[in-house]
């Protein structure tokens, strides 16, 4: 089998928006910080102790904002996750610009062992969903969150919950939409707005639009988050050898409240993940939704890409990952890919994880048990509750 050497420049595909206003997060069910009249946050005592205890000190927090956040300050650990609600922290004008593009890295790291890398997929060009959203892609919907570069943005896709069948809050993205794998810890302030400008409207109409208008089904707080131990210690800018787990799910919490429904309910429904998706030669093809921020995209419009997938290595000691020819470029990270079983109901295969700098192509993992474990774990913490 020949080997085949890829020269392209790679990075991940989430984007960034350089802002002085970084805050900080909590993934415990229970913890939630709301904003009250005076402008001050209240924080479970909970919530308090655990963030003593990473040497962090609550009282820097004001208005959502930790000001000189640096590495130090990382959370990092699978058990380290929390994401305290800050009520309108993300409002129209924090959403609309968490996507500006980050800078492209020149990387190599997909470059060793490919005896199993098919060639090169041509471009295929993404194409708008058609609006409503709800309508025809009512699982999708954006993730935000911030990150010591500024806030970032992402697409998800909300999943069934086997602990509350019909009743899933949980959302499945990119390990890098959450944590910065080996070289940092866990992103703040991470929430998911489904449906995201569900009208399709443009950048200068949604100058003037409102939080419902940008975000008609709410925003939905991350109050548990996971990814792989793989992601955590061996993911990097350009995916590194983590990207073949580049895989996280979230359980979220609505900011408003929701009358008692789950974000399954909300949307009205919720995909299937299948991790056991058949070989990459017997599969006719594959969709993949996402929000893509970089040029020549805005970010606020979801596209679909779809195509045959093929088989990218990054290493002969890793599963294979799927690659599918698209033009979609950052942002469209966590973005689901879904293909049609065998019974001919949709289910979630994947995840958009990494793609080169100038786009023409997508990668994701292949779900496994590594995957289902990260999956399984999430769903248990909240199981009875």
């Amino acid at each position: 089998m020949a080997a085949v050497t890829l020269a392209s420049a790679l990075a991940l595909t989430a984007t960034a928006c350089n802002g002085d206003d970084q805050a900080g997060g909590d993934p415990s069910a229970s913890a939630a910080a709301a904003a009250t009249g005076d402008g001050k946050v209240r924080i479970p005592d909970d919530v308090r102790q655990k963030l003593k205890e990473h040497g962090i000190d609550i009282d820097k927090w004001k208005n959502g904002a930790w000001k000189d956040w640096n590495r130090k300050d990382w959370l990092r650990e699978a058990n380290d996750f929390i994401n305290p609600i800050i009520k309108g922290l993300w409002n129209p004008d924090r959403m609309r610009h968490a996507g500006d593009p980050d800078k492209g890295v020149d990387g190599n790291d997909i470059s060793g062992d490919q005896g199993v890398t098919d060639p090169t997929p041509q471009p295929v060009k993404a194409r708008q969903v058609a609006a409503p959203y709800h309508a025809g892609a009512a699982t999708s919907g954006k993730v935000f969150f911030d990150s010591p570069e500024g806030h970032m943005v992402c697409s998800g896709t909300v999943v069934e919950d086997p602990a509350h069948p019909g009743k899933s809050n949980l959302v499945w993205t990119a390990g890098h939409c959450v944590h910065a794998g080996k070289s940092g810890g866990w992103y703040r302030n991470l929430a998911f707005v489904p449906s995201y400008n569900n009208a399709a409207r443009s950048v200068d109409q949604l100058q003037h639009a409102s939080r419902e208008q940008i975000a008609p089904y709410g925003v939905w707080w991350a109050d548990a988050a996971q990814t792989s131990q793989q992601w955590i210690d061996k993911g990097g800018e350009t995916g590194g050898d983590g990207a073949p787990y580049d895989f996280a799910v979230i359980h979220v919490t609505p900011e408003q409240g929701s009358g008692g429904k789950s974000l399954e309910e909300t949307v009205g429904g919720a995909l299937r993940v299948d991790f056991d998706a058949p070989a990459v030669p017997k599969v006719a093809r594959m969709t993949a939704s996402g929000y893509p921020a970089a040029p020549p995209y805005d970010g606020q419009l979801l596209y679909q890409c779809q195509d045959k997938p093929g088989r990218l290595s990054m290493n002969q000691a890793d599963p294979t990952m799927y690659r599918i020819g698209c033009t979609m470029t950052g942002g469209a990270s966590g973005g689901g890919w879904v293909e049609t079983g065998s019974d001919g109901k949709p289910a979630l295969v994947s995840n958009t994880s990494i793609g080169p700098v100038s786009s023409g192509w997508l990668a994701g993992p292949r779900f496994g048990d590594v995957a289902k474990g990260v999956y399984k774990s999430v769903s248990d913490k909240f199981a009875g509750r």
